[in-house]
């Protein structure tokens, strides 16, 4: 399939890699920085979400979204771990949930432009009201990010991890340029997505990067 991540802000925190474990899967040992762990809140908006060669419709394959994210590897191959995807489409959430076994959530999402960046808020519909709200905007020069460096590790990963329906592990590939980041400032008037999951920061300030837009294209899951 096909996507394409816009407005994007990452906002991480370090966490302590022995009460994160207890949170992720035993198939997925923890991919770790300079002996610390990390977990992310990345709210953004998707477009051209569809299969490749499929046009795109607007009504389906534009909504924003909102992952709660930390790192792992299998194989020796880095990738991502996701806690929840939140989405402002029950259609995505849908056959996020029935092909994937994702844990997506539908959720009230509304992103606005603000200055140079972003007026995001999310409110997920169960009973948690899991919420996120802030501003946020760019800030500096558009940069690559370095191979050994902590805004590589953070960002540069190409492919996701989880459980099938049946318990079993599973990688799903995707490709994508680099990310041209942008270092960024954001204001959160909110944020209950890590309490939601029992995750808790080592610092109270995130390390926040922004990117304007990144496309990408995945491929089938692949049993492990």
């Amino acid at each position: 399939m096909t996507q394409t991540w816009n407005d994007l802000l990452f906002a991480h925190w370090p966490v302590d890699p022995s009460g994160l474990r207890e949170h992720v899967p035993d198939a997925f040992p923890l991919d770790l920085f300079e002996s610390r762990a990390w977990v992310g809140v990345v709210p953004f908006v998707m477009t051209n979400v569809g299969p490749r060669g499929v046009p795109s419709l607007p009504w389906v394959s534009e909504f924003p979204e909102l992952n709660v994210r930390t790192y792992v590897r299998a194989g020796g191959k880095p990738g991502v771990f996701f806690f929840s995807l939140d989405a402002g489409s029950l259609a995505a959430v849908t056959a996020a949930r029935t092909l994937l076994n994702l844990p997506y959530y539908s959720a009230s999402m509304e992103a606005q432009p603000w200055g140079d960046g972003v007026s995001y808020k999310s409110v997920r519909s169960d009973k948690s009201g899991a919420r996120f709200e802030a501003t946020y905007q760019p800030e500096g020069r558009v940069f690559a990010p370095h191979p050994g460096t902590l805004d590589y590790f953070l960002t540069e990963r190409y492919c996701l991890y989880h459980l099938d329906h049946r318990g079993h592990p599973y990688r799903l590939d995707i490709h994508h340029p680099l990310w041209p980041l942008q270092h960024a400032q954001a204001s959160i008037a909110a944020n209950t997505m890590l309490d939601v999951h029992r995750l808790t920061p080592l610092e109270p300030s995130p390390l926040l990067h922004f990117a304007k837009r990144q496309d990408m294209v995945a491929w089938a899951p692949q049993r492990l």
